[in-house]
């Protein structure tokens, strides 16, 4: 309470100074903001994961356009070839997002939280002004790889920033608040960083991400309260998820289930084009559709997975592959295709934060490290998938190959689920079993 009497708000400066003074070394005092700082708070950061839902996204609309750029001599003896060639750089930005994700967390755990949302949010403006001024397809990668690197750890360090923002009680309402800001961006930033790439060259998009992310550096700076960190925590100490079996299960279905949505939504465009014969102004409507049916996923699998976690994360799973399958199918037919890729949309994010959950329940204490590997597991399965689906277009099986690819990913993260929650039934069984042992 402020001095001056009961009821009144605290200054955001003074409540932050509060915090950081009841810091005990051990954890982080819970930040809370009046309700119109919060807000501010959480649309700075929803700004960021705006910019990194579009970065990450827009590039598979403009496959086509980045091998005709990038590759002109590779475009010219086999634009199928170029294209697949050019799904490496959503492989590079994830393979830079499962690096990063874990080690940038861990590292960065002991410091104010508010000042490394900041330097994030700078390294990834800075990631994405190389990738506009890069003149290479080689250094395009390389910088598609270090622009992948603060992804994860933006996310996980500002879910828990939000969750603090918010105070006890509405802790989930701020993480979400922030993640919508992904959904938006496949709504609304990833069509129209798919037009300007398309009429405009395709780094235009890339210019266009890079000003959101300096604009929400300088948001963040402004309105994110002051954070204190963990000086308490190392690096070794976060990495210690890793000696949890359930841990490692749990991200094998991001990395190889998740995939099987990759797979397909990284050649959306000449699936488009080639397979459904429709002209390129159609692929940003398609997206505009992927990205509203990922909106109602995310509201849907959160509601499903509060309900029952186990049987969203399974018959999701399952749901993959069936839609995969009916899309692989009726994938000549534009219309037939644009509401199977809907469909596949709402399957994918009705995963994504049942996986998240599923992760936050195995990982123990180590709660801030579990939210950036999450996102380090679903990126290697959009390395994987993106890897697999250019392979088999390699290959000549055609564009319609990577569903099925697909399909073959979902059933294998189904296998991966299923046995997860074997093992801890059988580890819960044999600790009931065990002789209580009697002392004296």
């Amino acid at each position: 309470m402020h001095p001056g009497g009961a009821g009144r708000h605290t200054p955001r400066i003074d409540s932050t100074r509060a915090a950081a003074r009841r810091y005990d070394g051990t954890m982080t005092a819970p930040v809370t903001a009046s309700r119109g700082a919060a807000r501010w708070a959480l649309l700075a950061l929803a700004l960021g994961s705006f910019g990194i839902g579009m970065t990450e996204f827009t590039v598979m609309g403009l496959l086509p356009d980045i091998a005709h750029d990038a590759l002109p001599a590779l475009w010219v003896t086999s634009p199928a070839a170029a294209i697949a060639h050019s799904g490496w750089l959503i492989s590079l930005y994830a393979l830079g997002v499962v690096v990063g994700a874990p080690t940038i967390a861990g590292f960065v755990a002991r410091f104010p939280r508010h000042r490394v949302m900041i330097g994030l949010a700078v390294a990834l403006t800075v990631g994405n002004a190389l990738t506009v001024l890069a003149p290479t397809f080689e250094l395009v990668a390389a910088s598609r790889f270090l622009a992948g690197l603060p992804h994860g750890a933006y996310f996980g360090i500002g879910a828990l920033v939000a969750a603090d923002v918010l105070g006890p009680g509405k802790r989930a309402q701020g993480v979400a608040f922030v993640l919508t800001g992904l959904t938006i961006a496949n709504v609304v930033g990833v069509p129209v960083g798919t037009y300007l790439g398309q009429q405009f060259g395709w780094r235009t998009a890339f210019l266009a991400v890079t000003v959101i992310f300096g604009l929400a550096a300088a948001a963040i700076a402004v309105f994110v309260p002051a954070h204190p960190g963990e000086p308490g925590r190392t690096l070794r100490a976060e990495l210690g998820v890793f000696r949890i079996g359930q841990v490692w299960l749990t991200l094998g279905i991001g990395a190889i289930g998740f995939g099987g949505f990759f797979a397909v939504y990284s050649y959306v465009a000449p699936i488009v084009t080639e397979v459904a014969g429709s002209p390129a102004w159609v692929v940003p409507v398609v997206l505009v559709l992927m990205g509203v049916g990922m909106t109602v996923g995310n509201l849907v699998g959160g509601r499903l997975a509060d309900i029952d976690l186990k049987r969203t994360l399974l018959g999701g799973l399952m749901a993959l592959a069936a839609v995969l399958t009916v899309l692989a199918l009726v994938a000549h037919v534009i219309v037939l295709l644009a509401i199977m890729v809907f469909a596949l949309g709402v399957v994918s994010q009705v995963l994504s934060p049942t996986i998240q959950t599923r992760l936050m329940d195995v990982a123990g204490d180590n709660q801030s490290i579990a939210a950036a590997l999450n996102h380090s597991a679903l990126n290697i399965g959009n390395s994987l998938g993106a890897f697999l689906g250019g392979a088999v277009i390699t290959a000549g099986a055609g564009f319609v190959a990577p569903a099925w690819v697909g399909v073959v990913l979902a059933l294998a993260g189904l296998v991966v689920a299923a046995s997860g929650y074997r093992v801890q039934r059988r580890r819960v069984a044999r600790s009931t079993t065990q002789p209580i042992a009697v002392v004296g």
